[in-house]
């Protein structure tokens, strides 16, 4: 007989959720973990994993395309999607049967079932209530759609463009944010012709705007067709395909459109606002140590207001597990969270864009842009962009951004310059490996600090 009480009980069990079971577990505390569908939620099944697999593998098929560059002699005869899906699954299943290993390590029971939080630290699954010391709300988010824009047939969010067993010919994408992005990389890897449509005035709007201007840049290179500053105003379908109506008159045709305008916190009908948890559009409000405004009741993930990303989640368990068991972790700084877009090229940044760096500390911000024309390694894998570092008045980096293949796997270094509050001058003296994009990283940092070598003037 399942035990209906311990030290946490925690409802959702996405990013966040598990990372909270397993560092509770890890700290002595007995855990009960509640989860609707599957252990790892989102992001394993519908969201980070199949969406990273599905960009290697265009990856991959820009690679066969384009070997001659490279003075191979390869040929792409096509994409098998069945083939495509049969990798991507793979990588899913493996992924979650190591949580659920893990899982069992920890001793973290767990319930299957929808949770609903009945008040006090009270979560009922099916009739039965399981009660802890502490509770953690972690119900994570959904896709959203636009008012009168209803999904079905066509119309598509990202969960079902995750599972589609054909590749269609030509594809609008609403929304030119990092999901948008991502697979409108992918389509136009695979073949088809993809036309995006964003509202606001460039592509990756909540990012710098040199990282904006480099990927339309990109994205114009690989005839990835995008419409910015639009506003979509209807759709309709039919058994040959969707018409998408815009705000400028145009209308454009395609076999599916792909409705990717951000994610919604899934709050709604798990009790949330029937136990006095304090909401606004939708999101559940906490102070900054993710405690809600009723006792020993905590929030962490999407449903929490902020960067909706698994890593943010993640970190946001581990958090709360450390302060219930009295360790007092430091506060998270949401600046700090490291941001990666996979598309081809990628997006990565971490800290205060230029706009954000100016606006907290006045004009006198420093700013200095080294272009991946310089670096050798980029060079070999015939990508462009650039780096641009931020800095603060007389004060350490306070934004790193970056653009060009690869470029996520640099943000790690680049969030500790953040985070560790680095100043040019701390970053170049430090070496780093030839031939390696991390160069480019010791380049900026060199210039900004006055001693530019691999610069142009």
């Amino acid at each position: 007989m399942t035990d209906t009480s311990a030290d946490l009980v925690i409802l959702g069990g996405g990013s966040g959720g598990y990372a909270a079971a397993f560092r509770a577990a890890e700290l002595g505390l007995s855990v009960i973990l509640v989860e609707k569908d599957k252990l790892g939620g989102t992001c394993l099944h519908r969201g980070c994993i199949p969406t990273k697999a599905l960009l290697h593998a265009a990856e991959v098929a820009d690679s066969a395309r384009d070997g001659e560059q490279f003075g191979v002699k390869t040929i792409l005869e096509g994409v098998d999607i069945a083939g495509v899906n049969k990798y991507k699954d793979s990588i899913i299943a493996r992924l979650h049967k190591g949580l659920q290993g893990l899982a069992k390590a920890h001793k973290v029971t767990l319930v299957e079932g929808t949770g609903t939080f009945v008040g006090g630290t009270t979560v009922e699954v099916e009739g039965t209530r399981y009660t802890g010391k502490n509770v953690i709300l972690a119900t994570g988010s959904y896709s959203r759609t636009l008012p009168g824009l209803d999904l079905g047939g066509r119309v598509i969010a990202s969960e079902q463009a995750l599972s589609l067993d054909y590749i269609p010919k030509k594809v609008v994408v609403l929304g030119g944010g990092v999901i948008g992005v991502e697979f409108a990389s992918v389509w136009a890897s695979f073949g088809a012709e993809v036309t995006i449509v964003e509202a606001l005035p460039r592509l990756v709007p909540n990012e710098d705007e040199f990282a904006s201007k480099q990927l339309e840049r990109a994205f114009r290179r690989r005839k990835i067709g995008f419409k910015t500053g639009v506003r979509f105003t209807g759709a309709k379908q039919d058994e040959n395909g969707v018409s998408v109506s815009l705000e400028s008159g145009e209308t454009l045709d395609a076999d599916l459109l792909l409705v990717a305008v951000g994610r919604g916190p899934n709050s709604a009908g798990h009790g949330y606002e029937e136990a006095g948890v304090s909401i606004e559009r939708g999101f559940v409000l906490t102070d900054e140590r993710l405690r809600t405004n009723l006792p020993n009741v905590y929030a962490v993930g999407d449903i929490v207001p902020g960067l909706q990303l698994a890593h943010r989640g993640f970190q946001q368990g581990i958090f709360v597990a450390e302060e219930i068991a009295g360790q007092q972790p430091r506060v998270i700084d949401e600046a700090g969270i490291p941001r990666v877009t996979y598309s081809h090229p990628e997006v990565a940044s971490v800290g205060l864009t230029e706009a954000a760096a100016k606006e907290k500390y006045g004009s006198e911000v420093t700013t200095f842009t080294y272009d991946l024309g310089g670096n050798g390694k980029s060079q070999i894998l015939k990508t462009s962009g650039g780096v641009k570092l931020v800095k603060a008045p007389a004060g350490p980096v306070v934004g790193v951004h970056l653009v060009g293949d690869r470029v996520g796997e640099l943000i790690g270094e680049a969030q500790l310059i953040y985070n560790w509050e680095a100043f040019p001058e701390d970053v170049a003296p430090l070496i780093h490996a030839h031939p390696t994009q991390t160069e480019a990283l010791g380049e900026a940092h060199l210039a900004l600090a006055g001693k530019p070598l691999h610069v142009h003037s």
